[in-house]
């Protein structure tokens, strides 16, 4: 079935048009457990261009409970150092679940199962693996490490923090590209009304007006790569996703409506900021928070800078950022440390 995509600005109410124009009810039944995962990496509403809307995953709930379906659930965990709980509330969430009488699962806490796909051995948190149905509702937006994060890199709020880290340590792409091969989703809704082309954080919001939907997470990645003026080929987890078996870079799109079917250049400003620090097998959010401090700090930095897991038994002239820095002369702590305790540092060592 070809990807469809719907323009507009009311997500519950594209998503229910999309869903009928498919027929999904024919793939529902009323007796499987349905586990809808949006992107709530952090406690920022969907305006900010960093999480999902939760209108888009209103929509999805609604259709199944019309359908019969009413074991569902709604799983997230936010990115290393952020709390899932606060995201829930702050992105709306939490009252979403109680109105619809839907459980709300911290993935954080979960236990997690143990899987091997060639040459890892991947964690998964259980609540997960135990689904019938998987429904992988992500934002489209860009990523300061991966350049694109959408369907495949969604899930990565399946699995433990432990497993986060772990990942930056083997490069990101190849185990997200095997962690799909082993988590099957069955549908993709990915919101596309609003997302960030600078960071996976939010913060310069871009309006996009769109909603798209498919079943096979690479070529839907492969798609909305495209928006984004990249071609698969420069995000590597898509190919290697594509190599594994997980689905195809070939498409075929049908859109309902008239729209504005242009494409989004990410913002150069991540790139730019990249050279003003030198990355080990950093987390997200540490370089997130870095990214930040510098964007705020608007100039080069006053020493070199160095961040990421990499570093933790060595140290460097310079300034480390985060705890795994700490046998520097000088860094940040914090596993992540704040944007603000980053910028205060140079603001500082640039006063000397």
């Amino acid at each position: 079935m070809p990807i469809t995509v719907m323009y507009g600005q009311n997500g519950k109410e594209m998503v229910r048009k999309i869903l009928n124009h498919r027929r999904w009810e024919q793939e529902l039944n009323p007796q499987w457990s349905y586990g809808i995962k949006p992107n709530l990496v952090v406690a920022k509403p969907s305006e900010s261009g960093a999480t999902t809307d939760p209108a888009v995953v209103e929509g999805i709930i609604t259709y199944l409970k019309d359908h019969g379906c009413h074991r569902i659930t709604i799983l997230e965990s936010s990115w290393v150092g952020d709390s899932t709980e606060r995201a829930f509330t702050v992105c709306g969430y939490r009252e979403l679940a109680e109105r619809y009488d839907v459980e709300l699962i911290d993935l954080k806490k979960d236990p997690a199962v143990k899987v091997r796909q060639g040459a890892f051995e991947l964690e998964i948190c259980q609540s997960v693996v135990e689904l019938d149905y998987l429904i992988n509702v992500p934002v489209l937006k860009a990523h300061c490490q991966t350049r694109l994060t959408c369907a495949l890199k969604n899930l990565k709020g399946c699995i433990p923090d432990r497993e986060k880290r772990r990942y930056h340590t083997l490069g990101l792409h190849r185990p997200i590209a095997a962690l799909n091969k082993v988590l099957r989703q069955n549908l993709i809704v990915v919101d596309g009304i609003v997302g960030d082309l600078t960071f996976e954080e939010g913060g310069t919001p871009v309006n996009m007006h769109r909603v798209i939907v498919g079943n096979d997470p690479v070529a839907v990645d492969s798609y909305c790569a495209g928006l984004l003026g990249l071609t698969p080929n420069d995000v590597e987890y898509i190919t290697y996703a594509a190599e594994l078996g997980v689905g195809s870079t070939s498409f075929e799109v049908e859109e309902l409506n008239e729209g504005t079917a242009s494409s989004f250049a990410p913002s150069p400003t991540a790139s730019q900021l990249r050279l003003h620090f030198t990355e080990k097998n950093a987390c997200s959010a540490c370089v997130g928070s870095l990214m930040h401090a510098l964007y705020r700090f608007r100039g080069e930095p006053p020493v070199e800078l160095h961040i990421g897991q990499g570093y933790r038994e060595q140290a460097a002239p310079g300034l480390g950022i985060g705890t795994c820095t700490r046998l520097f002369a000088d860094h940040v702590p914090g596993c992540p440390p704040t944007a603000r305790a980053i910028l205060d540092k140079l603001k500082e060592l640039a006063q000397k």
